[in-house]
């Protein structure tokens, strides 16, 4: 019994660096209240910067950081793997994808000893499936973990190449460099699924052309049944299979009428293209960022800028432009505890990787350095950020 104490508690507190947030080095990032962030580190092919508050109860969003091998085997390929995972509903999804994507990920890769879209796709599933076989399993006790649900936005960077992966409306943009003018232009390299676009609400009506609620506008805002923003996403299991859409469900999810198919989706959109010389960083951010700032607005205040802390940056303008919009001073929005400060702002993930374009050319025969960083989460004090003991998600379940 002791022994089981003394692990679950290393647990919590795992790895030692992360004691280190609170003696104020910056190895595993620091923290300031709710605002955590990780200044400057190295990935494969160039520097990063990565931040998140929380404004939840619980930290919702999660994200990660891992450069080195992208595989189990140490034949296979190199590269980083960076993710947003922007939960709703509770924080177990978005926590569940931030313990085993990477993980799918690097199996698949090994066994086709490369990286490719057939890889990502197989990951994304893979997770899906294990998050499933959680809700089935904690059904009996906790039902509306059936209604808890993630975004995922991901970019692997692999010999050169890009992957950009996204279900929802986390979004990945582009810095790149127009030589003629010196201007660093933005190019957004995701696909949202959020019925608040005419697109997405078309494609849902072409897949389900026998219903006419499968979105509804709501208090002005575009729902997939009346329920919910995003046509995609990891776990939200009520919307995609029926049993899990009944009592004991909370009657605010539960349809009048049960569905025949899957509501929303598992698959990812996917992008992918070689990284040119004038490619200069990636921003990958939840949604709570893109709802202050512009794609342009955030590549200029990146480019504008030193590197180190580019990412804090980002969501301390996001901040200010929330207590602006509030008429609020941003002193003032920084003293609101978490939950009450859901009223303000969304918990928002930020990471910049720049892309140092020599690297990219020797990219295939980079070997290092190794790096695994995840953004806030569970492992921080529970005043600020998320609790580790909160999640009640059997975290060993795949």
């Amino acid at each position: 019994m002791l022994s089981r104490l003394i692990n679950f508690l290393r647990a919590c507190w795992r790895p030692s660096s992360d004691r280190s947030v609170h003696a104020g080095s910056d190895s595993a990032g620091r923290q300031d209240g709710l605002f955590w962030y990780k200044d400057s580190g190295q990935h494969l092919i160039g520097e990063f910067s990565m931040a998140v508050v929380q404004a939840n109860n619980l930290l919702e969003d999660q994200s990660q950081i891992e450069s080195g091998s992208l595989s189990l085997l140490d034949s296979g390929p190199y590269g980083t793997f960076a993710g947003i995972y922007d939960g709703h509903g509770g924080p177990e999804t978005s926590r569940y994808i931030n313990d085993h994507l990477f993980q799918h990920l690097k199996r698949f890769a090994a066994e086709q000893n490369s990286m490719s879209v057939d890889v990502i796709r197989k990951a994304f599933q893979a997770t899906e499936d294990g998050f499933f076989s959680v809700v089935a399993k904690q059904w009996p006790m906790k039902p509306q973990i059936a209604a808890v649900g993630s975004c995922c936005l991901v970019a692997v960077i692999c010999n050169g190449t890009l992957y950009v992966a996204n279900l929802g409306d986390s979004r990945a943009v582009l810095g790149r460099l127009v030589k003629a003018t010196r201007e660093v232009l933005a190019i957004q390299l995701s696909a949202e699924h959020n019925a608040s676009f005419e697109s997405v609400r078309q494609e849902l009506h072409a897949m389900h052309p026998d219903d006419s609620q499968i979105v509804v506008l709501k208090h002005n805002v575009w729902r997939v049944k009346g329920l919910i923003q995003i046509s995609r996403s990891i776990g939200d299991i009520y919307l995609k299979k029926p049993e899990y859409n009944r009592e004991p469900l909370y009657a605010k999810f539960r349809l009048r009428e049960p569905f025949k198919r899957p509501i929303l989706s598992s698959d990812p959109s996917i992008t992918v293209q070689e990284l040119e010389p004038h490619d200069q960083f990636l921003i990958l951010a939840s949604d709570g960022l893109w709802e202050h700032l512009s794609n342009q607005e955030a590549v200029d205040i990146v480019q504008n800028s030193p590197r180190s802390g580019s990412a804090r940056r980002l969501v301390k303008t996001a901040l200010q432009e929330a207590a602006k919009k509030r008429e609020m001073r941003y002193s003032d929005l920084k003293k609101i505890d978490r939950g009450v400060r859901r009223h303000f702002h969304d918990d928002i993930s930020v990471i910049v990787m720049f892309l140092d374009s020599d690297l990219v050319s020797r990219a295939s025969s980079l070997r290092g350095p190794t790096l695994s960083l995840r953004g806030g989460g569970m492992n921080f004090a529970a005043k600020s950020l998320a609790p580790c003991a909160a999640s009640p998600i059997e975290l060993g379940t795949t």
